[in-house]
């Protein structure tokens, strides 16, 4: 409060830098405008961060080696923590009255004026002025305080800013990401379907061109689809396994005329994301190969978790092949590799005619 006759000083300055962008010149104005308003030897504003722990330093005044004449800066670390925590005004006529204040080694008395700085609800750190001849009165203290609510709020609308611009460059992210795979992936993945049901109609060898070609095209969209969760936000791209699968079951099912279903039971969500990616790479490759090559009418996913491990099965109602006689450019060693680095077994079931199931088990996930 102020005495009744005190003005207090004008805050025209104070009010003038909220809108700057540099956060560091608003800063470095508002404790320039607190010395000089107050008549402060020093002033200083300090970003604290956890327990207390100085973290920036913004100051107006005569260093530890300038102005022998007045005396060095007083160390005041403990003070300004007490500040924060206790989020309250601290007053001192002799800041050596304080325990945790350690006064000048000369020990001449030295006023003291500390308040907190909040960004909302968060104590973003304190404003501190220090060396007035007679004190600091209320009218300092009213100065000072409202200083530090602009100083908060300065801080508080780069911090708001700065979330508005990762927003907005995610979301041009995932524009980009969905305009790849709605569009581009959509149409390579019509193209390749088309050139496999000619490949069948026409004779050797311009059927293995084609299914060279579409092998081509494949790989191609691979290449996109990695691209695409590139592109994608960080939360967006760390979804859990149980997102991923439903996200693979979504995009498989609307390329491909073949019905994709998907069953989750158990915990599956919680496989730890570095296992989550390498399990999804399983996945893909087996139910890719099943919309390729089955000329099935349904692909299933079914994925359980227990305690006893993660187990997923890829079952289609197509036309089956020889695992003996196989094409190994369907994958199936690398499948069987990756799926021994994560410390688990594939298992195979398939005969021409009578469908595939790709049984994937990872023990103690």
């Amino acid at each position: 409060m102020t005495s009744q006759g005190e003005r207090l000083p004008n805050l025209t300055g104070g009010d003038a830098v909220v809108g700057e962008a540099d956060l560091a010149h608003v800063l470095r104005r508002l404790v320039a405008e607190a010395r000089s308003a107050t008549g402060a030897r020093y002033a200083a504003l300090a970003a604290l961060g956890p327990r207390g722990a100085l973290i920036d330093f913004i100051n107006e005044g005569p260093s530890d080696e300038a102005d022998e004449a007045d005396g060095p800066v007083p160390q005041s670390r403990g003070a300004l923590s007490a500040v924060a925590q206790d989020r309250e005004t601290i007053v001192l006529a002799d800041a050596a009255s304080r325990p945790d204040f350690a006064a000048p080694a000369d020990g001449r008395p030295t006023s003291f004026l500390g308040v907190p700085v909040l960004t909302g609800e968060v104590v973003f750190g304190a404003l501190h002025l220090h060396g007035k001849p007679g004190g600091f009165n209320e009218g300092d203290v009213a100065l000072t305080e409202a200083l530090a609510v602009i100083a908060g709020a300065a801080v508080g609308s780069v911090r708001r800013r700065d979330r508005v611009n990762v927003a907005a460059v995610a979301e041009d992210r995932n524009r980009i990401a969905r305009d790849l795979h709605d569009s581009v992936i959509q149409d390579l993945f019509a193209v390749g379907l088309s050139l496999q049901g000619l490949s069948q109609r026409l004779p050797e060898p311009g059927g293995h061109m084609l299914d060279s070609a579409v092998d081509q095209l494949h790989n191609a969209v691979e290449t996109l689809r990695k691209y695409i969760y590139e592109l994608r936000a960080a939360d967006d791209r760390r979804q859990d396994l149980a997102g991923m699968l439903d996200d693979l079951a979504e995009r498989m099912g609307s390329a491909y005329p073949t019905r994709v279903s998907l069953k989750l039971e158990g915990d599956v969500g919680g496989v730890e994301l570095g296992v989550s990616e390498e399990v999804m790479k399983l996945v893909t490759e087996a139910v890719s190969n099943a919309l390729r090559h089955s000329r099935a009418e349904e692909v299933a996913v079914d994925a359980t978790r227990d305690p006893a491990g993660l187990t997923i099965s890829i079952s289609d109602d197509g036309s089956g092949f020889d695992v003996e006689t196989v094409d190994q450019g369907l994958g199936l060693v690398n499948m069987a590799e990756r799926t021994r680095r994560l410390g688990g077994g594939l298992d195979i079931e398939t005969a021409p005619g009578s469908g595939t199931v790709v049984s994937i088990s990872l023990p103690g996930l």
